[in-house]
């Protein structure tokens, strides 16, 4: 009898975690607006395309500036509120200086007060506009499940803590994606969005000039490709407005060249090397750079997933009128 009842115990216990699970994915639901906004991803998409034809580089930056608010807060538009007199909000932190995409998600919002006043929230915007900039640069579409409220609060002195640095190694990145309840693989899968996009000469010219005490150069850079950056980034001139392409081979295409650049130390970031700095994430890396197909599927499920980071719904938060100011 005491097996009978452990067992059921067992069991009990299982289905009420299999019930949490069902009702933290309740929260977010795919096609939330079909029936209060139909038009609601229709017209973010038309927004983004007429954007990226005219800069494909925004393709990146909306990508990034989703990724970005959701790992600050959760995924709550607090990207998009700017600052005050009285506080220095998300944008205005270091990290995020170089953000873009801004009047994208503004140009959105507006059509859709237009269309539905009061309904869609600026963080569902952020993920719709995130999906469409990569399918537009050759990702494989997928779901976004929305009912995302937006949040009432922005501080810059949170984006430092919570935002990967660019120097940071396997172990803090690991670390970091695990406070966020991402995997390790998840991780990896998520690092493929360096694929598309720029990154600043002063995000990475400590790898190029005086390393350290022993070496002048990072030993984990490809030395060819360490001399054609040192071109693009001329040490002791002012490379703050200098920029250059994540990936060299095809910097508008979403596709797993950032992987085949891992393999041969053509990383341009530290926090990108260090992927294959263990055999565990290095193989995960093989993996991702010989299968394009599973890594286009993976890196949708990788989004939906980061999506989901401490969202706000139901009666929490709000909706903005507004992305870059509270109600």
């Amino acid at each position: 009898m005491a097996f009978i009842g452990g067992v059921k115990m067992v069991l009990t216990i299982v289905l009420f975690l299999c019930l949490g699970v069902i009702r933290l994915e309740a929260q977010l639901k795919v096609g939330f607006y079909d029936s209060i906004c139909p038009s609601a991803e229709k017209i973010v998409k038309e927004e983004v395309s007429k954007a990226v034809r005219v800069n494909v580089g925004l393709a990146a930056g909306l990508l990034r500036m989703h990724f970005h608010d959701c790992f600050v807060r959760g995924c709550d538009a607090s990207v998009l509120i700017d600052s005050t007199g009285n506080n220095t909000a998300e944008k205005d932190s270091p990290p995020n200086s170089s953000l873009r995409g801004f009047d994208v998600v503004d140009n959105a919002k507006s059509r859709l007060e237009k269309a539905c006043q009061g309904i869609v929230s600026c963080a569902d915007i952020l993920a719709f506009a995130a999906r469409d900039s990569i399918v537009l640069t050759g990702a494989v579409s997928y779901q976004v499940p929305a009912g995302r409220r937006d949040g009432r609060a922005s501080m810059a002195s949170e984006a430092l803590g919570n935002l990967p640095p660019p120097f940071a190694n396997l172990d803090t990145l690991t670390q970091m994606f695990a406070k966020k309840g991402l995997t390790q693989d998840e991780m990896v899968t998520l690092s493929g969005a360096h694929t598309i996009g720029v990154s600043h000469c002063s995000t990475f010219s400590s790898r190029l000039y005086g390393f350290n005490s022993s070496v002048s150069q990072d030993p984990s850079l490809d030395s060819s490709f360490a001399t054609n950056l040192t071109k693009q980034c001329p040490q002791g001139k002012s490379n703050a407005s200098l920029a250059v392409p994540m990936d060299p081979i095809s910097p508008n295409l979403f596709d797993t060249s950032y992987y085949r650049n891992l393999l041969v130390n053509r990383g341009l970031l530290t926090s990108d090397q260090t992927l294959m700095s263990s055999d565990t994430t290095a193989a995960l890396v093989k993996q991702k750079a010989d299968n394009s197909s599973m890594f286009l599927i993976n890196f949708g499920a990788a989004m939906v997933n980061m999506g989901q980071i401490q969202v706000l719904t139901g009666s929490n938060g709000e909706v903005r009128r507004n992305c870059r100011v509270i109600n």
